[in-house]
């Protein structure tokens, strides 16, 4: 059985709003980090869903109370067609977050948002529409991703949709692949880290994130804008603030180690990993493209218009979020 498994709705939340009448919600990227997380909400606050899933060997979507699920992707129009109709409002959170290739992240992020935004445009009642973007479509330049998730962004602002976009920052918590190998070494004791890494970010926990789509769906506002998250945690943070709260959480106040690894190996490491992978046929991480990403020095945002749209506010600070993510970090 596949990861999508592992979903299961979540107890009411006094904080998150519930379902007032049976508006029918689409959801894509539902098997994944972000999609998994926002479907546990959206079940466990009563909202019915349809969500697409890709088909592969060995995923068997979950049987979630109101959940119907849709096989197909991005590229096919007819399983659009039958997640779209009739919905209220759709929800995109599916993409690619890694790859060798520049067209891969185009067709995915950029071409999959616009066919689904089309999609949905066609229909007699549109619904409304919410595209979960990046903080990194602030700054296409940087990267392949980066710049596809700003096509994506002006794919769907191009419909007459009523649609808005959500930037989250680095987004963690449970089930999230690419910081657990970095607290996972913060647990022994020692973190590798950028050397003159000084760059100041933004967080949210996931919970965090999907509970301010549900917040969206209530309060049914804030179309035709471009919204930045964070976990309200004022001037953000450096490596170093995040080290203390991590070596407070997962090694009980221990000292953490910071290794600095040096850009001249970490872009040699970059080239080796995308030509191999390239080669290989395999999706990478570690990327000329996301060690731009990685090293940019302002990833700071700031959360202020959309609690003022939407009346959300972060719960999760740091300390709480780490722990909720890497306090039983695998061995």
């Amino acid at each position: 059985m596949g990861r999508a498994a592992a979903i299961r709705p979540l107890p009411p939340d006094p904080g998150v709003p519930s379902l007032t009448d049976p508006s029918l919600v689409a959801l894509t990227g539902a098997t994944g980090f972000i999609g998994g997380a926002v479907l546990s909400h959206l079940a466990g606050a009563r909202w019915p869903v349809r969500a697409l899933y890709r088909l592969r060997a060995g995923r068997t979507p979950p049987t979630l109370p109101g959940v119907e699920w849709v096989a197909g992707d991005l590229g096919d129009a007819d399983s659009l067609r039958a997640l779209v109709a009739g919905t209220d409002a759709v929800i995109h959170c599916a993409g690619a977050v890694r790859g060798a290739r520049r067209d891969r992240f185009d067709r995915i992020n950029a071409e999959g948002a616009g066919n689904l935004a089309r999609a949905a445009a066609r229909l007699p009642r549109a619904p409304r529409f919410l595209l979960l973007s990046s903080l990194a479509a602030r700054e296409p330049e940087l990267s392949p991703y980066a710049a596809s998730k700003r096509l994506a962004e002006r794919a769907v602002e191009a419909t007459a949709l009523r649609w808005t976009v959500l930037r989250p920052p680095a987004v963690y918590g449970p089930g999230e692949r690419e910081l657990r190998p970095l607290f996972r070494a913060v647990a022994r004791g020692m973190a590798p880290l950028p050397a003159g890494g000084a760059g100041r970010f933004s967080l949210l926990h996931v919970d965090d994130l999907a509970k301010a789509v549900l917040r969206w769906l209530a309060a049914d506002s804030g179309y035709g804008r471009i919204f930045e998250l964070d976990d309200g945690h004022a001037g953000g943070y450096d490596w170093d603030a995040v080290l203390t709260v991590a070596g407070s959480v997962l090694r009980k106040g221990g000292r953490v180690r910071r290794v600095a690894v040096p850009m001249p190996l970490l872009r040699v490491a970059a080239y080796a990993n995308l030509a191999a992978a390239t080669l290989c046929g395999y999706d990478p991480m570690l990327t000329p493209g996301k060690l731009r990403e990685i090293s940019h020095p302002d990833w700071l945002c700031d959360s202020h218009d959309f609690a003022e749209a939407t009346g959300w506010r972060a719960e999760v600070g740091l300390e709480e979020g780490l722990a909720r993510a890497y306090g039983n970090p695998e061995p």
